[in-house]
């Protein structure tokens, strides 16, 4: 259940509206990080997992504190909150904006008010049901997305008058089908870029994050999560393909037609899945695939930023009030952030999501890897500023580089880490148990 449930989680709306429209500048290239997840999920499975299980941690962030010290494990807590509470209400952006431009706007319902209610919703059936809860409804929504999927695969099929293996043929022959890129290291598709990237999302927004990672402790031995992470690590290049299969001939559906293609990839399926072009069939199905989509992953992220800002940030993991407390205040602030995106958001979708983890886990990703890989201790009192200060060189970087003609793509995300790593690096001393005491304490 929990690897069945987790392709869902992982996958969310984000993945249902932009990858199909990714093909139209990207071709399917994409497919090259997602070879890249397969073994960012072994690394997480035979990596970080025992580590997890062998310091029987509820929440992961418990290690920064016990390897590097106090403020590294509030600074570690405090990113996954910002990182987290940015990326799942990207995510879940997608569905409001959906449901408000196809059906609440002829209702003159304002997008503030499908926001709170679509939100809401959210609180009401994750305020006492907890993990266990998110495990069997992310199951059911998992099922939802890749049924609705399968058959607005065979409905587009059916529009072009071809019969299945006919379908094979016409994407394998389209110029869009284009999978590797090895001869251009400046383009942000290049193999290596792409595939390494793959590699560190997982390792980020899996391994170092609380709302993935919770489910799989709840496993009860590490060979069982280590399974479960294995199994579902490898359903992301079957399924991916068919999200850029579909987009691919929605593109030859839109040229049989003589229907101009919009100028935003995230448009390309709603222009004909939520517009009546596929029949109403489609239409509630597409719907029924966004919504189970997008809930599957903001259900979860809103209760593990609970999870660790009880546990984690107050230090109160057994106080039910402050639990109760906390779970509203992350859906309001949850609805704050999905407000601001759409008023700051100029990009597609998936890049938007991939370019905030790339700022905001860089420095998780330092800390864990110093952690794993020296065994010196950083000078405590030094890690909010080093954390704060890697995004802001980032930011730095990657604007004077596209002025150089460089344009950084995911690859920002390892920057951001090895610039964490190096600066943890300088300002730290040899590593003793009784040093690591003392920084704790």
């Amino acid at each position: 259940m929990v690897a069945f449930g987790m392709v869902g989680a992982s996958i969310s709306g984000v993945t249902f509206v932009s990858v199909p429209g990714m093909v139209m500048k990207m071709d399917m290239t994409y497919l090259q990080t997602c070879l890249g997840f397969i073994l960012g999920y072994f690394v997480v499975a035979f990596v970080l997992l025992p580590i997890y299980y062998r310091l029987n941690l509820t929440s992961i962030y418990t290690y920064l504190g016990r390897r590097l010290g106090s403020r590294a494990y509030k600074t570690g807590a405090w990113f996954f909150l910002i990182s987290k509470m940015s990326g799942a209400a990207v995510a879940f952006y997608v569905v409001c904006m959906l449901l408000q431009r196809f059906v609440f706007d002829g209702m003159g319902v304002p997008f503030a008010v499908t926001v709170t209610g679509l939100v809401v919703l959210i609180w009401l059936y994750t305020r006492r049901g907890g993990i266990k809860t998110l495990v069997w409804t992310d199951t059911v929504q998992t099922f939802c997305l890749l049924g609705t999927l399968l058959l607005i695969i065979y409905k587009v099929i059916g529009e072009l008058g071809m019969t299945f293996g006919e379908a094979v043929t016409a994407v394998h022959d389209s110029p869009l089908s284009r999978i590797f890129v090895m001869d251009d290291w400046m383009s942000r598709q290049n193999f290596w870029k792409q595939f390494l990237s793959g590699i560190f999302i997982v390792i980020v927004m899996t391994g170092l994050d609380q709302d993935k990672m919770q489910k799989n402790l709840t496993c009860r031995t590490l060979y069982e999560a280590q399974k479960d992470m294995c199994s579902y690590g490898f359903a992301f290049v079957p399924v991916n393909l068919l999200f850029l299969a579909l987009g691919v001939l929605l593109v030859l559906l839109a040229g049989s037609r003589g229907i101009t293609l919009p100028s935003m990839g995230d448009e390309l399926l709603p222009m004909f899945a939520a517009t009546g072009r596929l029949g109403s069939v489609v239409v509630v199905l597409f719907t029924i695939g966004i919504v189970a989509a997008s809930f599957s992953s903001a259900d979860s992220a809103i209760t593990s930023m609970t999870t660790s800002y009880c546990i984690d940030i107050s230090g109160k993991p057994d106080d039910e009030r402050l639990r109760r407390r906390a779970h509203l205040l992350m859906s309001v602030v949850f609805i704050v952030f999905i407000l601001l995106f759409r008023l700051l958001n100029s990009t597609s979708v998936i890049d938007a999501v991939y370019v905030l983890v790339s700022y905001t886990y860089g420095p998780l990703l330092g800390l864990f890897a110093f952690g794993l890989l020296t065994k010196r201790q950083p000078r405590d009192k030094f890690v909010p500023y080093i954390a704060v200060a890697s995004p802001l060189i980032c930011l730095v970087i990657d604007k004077t580089s596209a002025a150089a003609g460089y344009t950084f793509g995911y690859e920002l995300l390892m920057l951001n880490g090895l610039l964490v790593f190096m600066m943890l690096l300088f300002s730290s001393f040899r590593y003793t148990p009784s040093a690591a005491c003392q920084s704790v304490s």
